[in-house]
């Protein structure tokens, strides 16, 4: 990626999280509460499920690739992966570099601040989804970009349209885990999908229909083993008064 791309990239992609800053700073100024689906950090609680969660993240997008590879897709190999780190620097840049082009960047906005606020009217799986479908337009620019992996992709390609179904997958289940752990969850969802990605180099059509199949699963397996609960209906305060005159 060339310099003139990399800080409009860079721009776009911290846009999520400013528009989250944005977003708390003029809800504190005005007063107005926290929304009811907002999950708050609990050290002792709520982190336990950070790292089963990464390794799950991590483990639809390796079975995936092996399931595709029986089929006669791919064979899985970190060998271009491996390259991709040194070419970064090292294990800790890559990972450092993972983390901050996406899921930090990104989680505090999608999940930290605008699911929380679907949540007040939709289910888990409505304001995911939505949510998603969101999320994947707002990729759509990527493969415009000379040197993105969307670039690569080609927009209209099998991968490239395959990536973009995979957003909505995803966003299913960086949804749930912030219902878990809140956005440090989420955070470890994305990052473990992304890195998982780019270590096994997945590009193949094949692949990527695996992935969105298994994650596909998972996210519905997932969703479907927690209750759903909405945040409780405004009280009507003029009723309740009245109610309370008649009644006394």
């Amino acid at each position: 990626m060339s310099f003139p791309t990399v800080i409009p990239h860079l721009l776009a992609g911290f846009g999520p999280m400013i528009g989250a800053i944005v977003i708390r700073a003029r809800r504190a100024r005005r007063g107005e509460p926290v929304p009811a689906h907002t999950v708050r950090l609990r050290l002792s609680t709520r982190l336990f499920w950070v790292p089963p969660l990464l390794v799950l993240a991590s483990a639809t997008v390796v079975g995936a690739a092996l399931l595709a590879q029986l089929v006669g897709g791919p064979e899985v190999s970190l060998t271009a992966g491996q390259a991709l780190v040194s070419t970064v620097g090292g294990p800790v840049a890559f990972f450092v570099s993972m983390l901050v082009a996406g899921p930090l960047s990104e989680e505090p906005g999608w999940r930290g601040t605008a699911y929380p606020r679907l949540r007040a009217s939709l289910s888990r799986f409505q304001a995911g989804l939505l949510l998603g479908v969101v999320w994947a337009v707002w990729h759509l620019p990527l493969f415009f970009v000379p040197g993105t992996i969307q670039a690569g992709f080609g927009l209209f390609s099998w991968s490239g349209l395959l990536f973009t179904i995979s957003v909505i997958p995803v966003a299913l289940l960086t949804g749930y885990a912030y219902e878990r752990a809140g956005v440090v969850a989420s955070i470890a969802v994305h990052l473990g999908f992304n890195a998982t990605m780019a270590l096994l180099t997945v590009s193949s059509p094949v692949t990527l229909a695996f992935v969105v199949a298994v994650q596909i699963i998972v996210a519905i397996a997932l969703l479907a083993s927690r209750r759903d609960r909405r945040a409780d209906p405004p009280v009507d305060v003029d009723s309740h008064s009245r109610q309370v005159v008649t009644n006394s």
